[in-house]
């Protein structure tokens, strides 16, 4: 994800023109061809791409919700608050905090809690955007405590509402010397959106703490300590046929220090090193300085995810590049050894037996099968010569050891312009295997570039649309809306991805999820708050045309030419395999509807036709958390033998489905 300047700075809304104007007919006689195009869909046709931005991970699919749980940022406090404790004074009528460090560890830093009145003295955690608690619902406290010296009996813990009311309450008994754990269960009385977790102690002293962490009993597949429910469940729902992870521009960092190492995200939670987040000030309109990684997200997680939606999992690591945006800054080629050996090692962890060196960690950390990875991307949307150079070592370095890998490659961060054209040049040089290309624009272009990959080059390398999204008012606007226009327009330019699957093997939106009081870029294809989570439309989008992808594309035409916006119409069909289906995509951007009646050859159809709709009041109409008026809604279809005649609404996408006979 990345600041595209090189792109345009004009408005992006459509015109009124563009939209009020009247096709010269409304019924249309459409040809479809049963014959076999020997063009099979990949089931990596339409996937997800997954980015830590927004506060996706931490504060979002990952479902701690103690922000700073073992003071680690920059500023320790951060996410912490001592109400009664006074800046410049001893404190004798409360306590006051202190942080330790410890820079041999990883996760080097613990409080220090020094309490002189036991009545007053308070800690506070605010959570990520506030804590949200579902009434029912059961929450386990986990932390780390010693008792370092005086008379402290106990800790008190407590989550109170936006009032300070107490919802739910636990008490622990402090026991022995050294570091203990020490675990409870919380139980609130009514849901919460913006709680807030209290500390207080019973007696005076020193205790140090450490790892205070709260989760959601209730995550995805029962696990302790880990993902949000209700969000992974949309991402199941799309039938994923990859996740890409973590990034991005995640994967590069503003510098190298800070680029995403994922050696340093997998053993144990509490050993995993924080590092601030590159949008922690990526966005002027948006800074958050208190967006970190704290990594209980990461590789082992993410390859487990995976796993679970039944995607192939596709990693992204650094080349060596720095983000081009920022600092820029490079590794020298003498250097790059290091770099090039952490994509190895992450096949040998993801691929390795449980007694190669990483193939062990994995197994230890509760997976002894391998994962069965496939692909990995060598840097995110890097650009020129210095990019082509890295490229060249890590290729020859992955697929001398390990030739069946697919690597996936860049081409920057703009669909056109030099730097796209030199890096497609070399990259067909190179025998790539699968290029990165990434598009940010207007719906008017998503629609007029509905043809972008029928005249590519069916011998060179595959296609991953790796981010896209239709923009409503420009590149980086805070203001940009998942509104219909977005989604219709996505919805044309998906059929044109679907028409060339032979060219096009990936492809996702981007970006994935966003919290609503903690998002830094828009639009996002899931939004969410502490409570719950709502699909915009770009989502039924992308679930309609995941959920019918088919194995086979098929030859839909209008006077012998594929459908890319001849009258404000596209269209692509495929045939299913598994279901022994033939399925239409159909997407009207006109403000008329149109009849369109469907004439098969070579195919034996059924007489029942289901038909998909989706649509919307109008252009600049959302989903919302109270409200979803955007989604699909079915129905069944009698057919008369041998065609079919379908109504298709002003700025729709229909999807029709009928059984094959043979």
């Amino acid at each position: 994800m990345k600041t595209k300047n090189t792109i345009y700075a004009a408005a992006l809304f459509l015109t009124a023109t563009f939209f009020s104007a009247q096709s010269q007919k409304s019924s249309f006689s459409l040809d479809l061809n049963g014959a076999s195009t020997g063009i099979k869909i990949q089931p990596t046709m339409y996937g997800i791409f997954f980015e830590d931005i927004n506060f996706a991970a931490d504060g979002g699919l990952y479902a701690e919700l103690i922000k700073n749980r073992s003071f680690e940022f920059d500023e320790p406090l951060t996410g912490w608050k001592q109400p009664n404790t006074k800046t410049l004074s001893p404190n004798l009528d409360s306590g006051f905090l202190t942080i330790i460090t410890d820079k041999s560890k990883p996760n080097k830093n613990y409080a220090r809690v020094t309490v002189s009145n036991d009545k007053n003295y308070l800690l506070e955690n605010e959570g990520f955007r506030g804590i949200g608690l579902h009434q029912g619902g059961k929450y386990d406290l986990n932390f780390n405590l010693e008792n370092v010296s005086g008379n402290i009996s106990a800790i008190n813990i407590s989550l109170v509402d936006e009032n300070g009311t107490v919802v739910s309450s636990v008490s622990n008994i402090i026991k022995g010397s050294g570091w203990q754990k020490y675990n409870a269960v919380f139980n609130p009385s009514k849901t919460i959106e913006k709680a807030k977790l209290q500390i207080t102690f019973t007696g005076n002293g020193v205790v140090n703490m450490d790892m205070i962490s709260l989760f959601p009993q209730d995550t995805w597949k029962g696990r302790k300590g880990g993902l949000r429910k209700d969000l992974v469940q949309k991402l199941y729902d799309l039938q994923p046929g990859f996740l890409r992870f973590p990034g991005g521009c995640i994967v590069e960092g503003r510098t190298l220090a800070e680029r995403y190492q994922w050696k340093k995200t997998i053993g144990k939670v509490e050993d995993r090193e924080n590092l601030i987040n590159k949008w922690n000030n990526g966005f002027a309109h948006r800074l958050t300085p208190d967006y970190w990684q704290s990594f209980g997200l990461g590789f082992f997680e993410y390859f487990q995810l995976a796993e679970d939606l039944g995607a192939e999992p596709l990693p992204i690591l650094s080349c060596g590049m720095a983000c081009q945006f920022n600092t820029a800054e490079l590794v020298k080629m003498e250097d790059l050894d290091p770099y090039v050996q952490d994509a190895l090692d992450l096949i040998e962890f993801a691929n390795g037996n449980s007694n190669s060196k990483w193939g062990k960690i994995r197994a230890e950390m509760g997976h002894p099968k391998p994962f069965n990875m496939k692909f990995i991307g060598v840097g995110n949307e890097q650009w020129g010569a210095d990019y082509i150079e890295r490229y060249k070592v890590f290729e020859k370095a992955i697929h001398t050891k390990y030739p069946d890998i697919k690597i996936v490659s860049g081409s920057g961060p703009s669909p056109d312009g030099e730097f796209f054209d030199y890096g497609w040049k070399e990259l067909k040089k190179l025998n790539a295997q699968i290029v990165d290309e990434h598009y940010y624009n207007s719906p008017e272009w998503f629609m007029k570039n509905a043809g972008r990959y029928d005249k590519y080059d069916r011998s060179g390398p595959k296609v991953f649309a790796g981010e896209y999204a239709a923009q409503s008012v420009g590149v980086v606007k805070p203001d940009n809306k998942n509104n219909w226009l977005t989604a219709l327009s996505e919805g044309a330019f998906m059929t044109g991805l679907e028409r060339n699957a032979d060219v096009v093997t990936m492809t996702s939106y981007a970006p994935l999820f966003a919290h609503a009081d903690g998002w830094q870029w828009t639009p996002d294809l899931i939004w969410f708050n502490n409570l719950k989570s709502y699909a915009t439309p770009n989502y039924y989008v992308q679930k309609l045309f995941s959920n019918n992808k088919g194995t086979e594309v098929l030859k839909i035409t209008d006077h012998g030419k594929p459908i890319t916006g001849q009258d404000q119409l596209y269209a692509t069909a495929v045939k299913d395999a598994d279901s022994k289906e033939t399925i239409i995509k159909l997407v009207n951007t006109d403000a008329k509807s149109k009849s369109v009646t469907i004439n098969p050859a070579n195919l034996k159809l059924g007489n029942t036709l289901t038909k998909i709709t989706l649509t919307a009041p109008q252009l600049s109409t959302e989903n919302s958390f109270e409200n979803e008026p955007i989604q699909p809604k079915e129905e069944t279809v009698s057919l008369k033998k041998g065609k079919m005649t379908v109504e298709i609404p002003s700025q729709s996408l229909i999807i029709l489905k009928v059984s094959n006979f043979k």
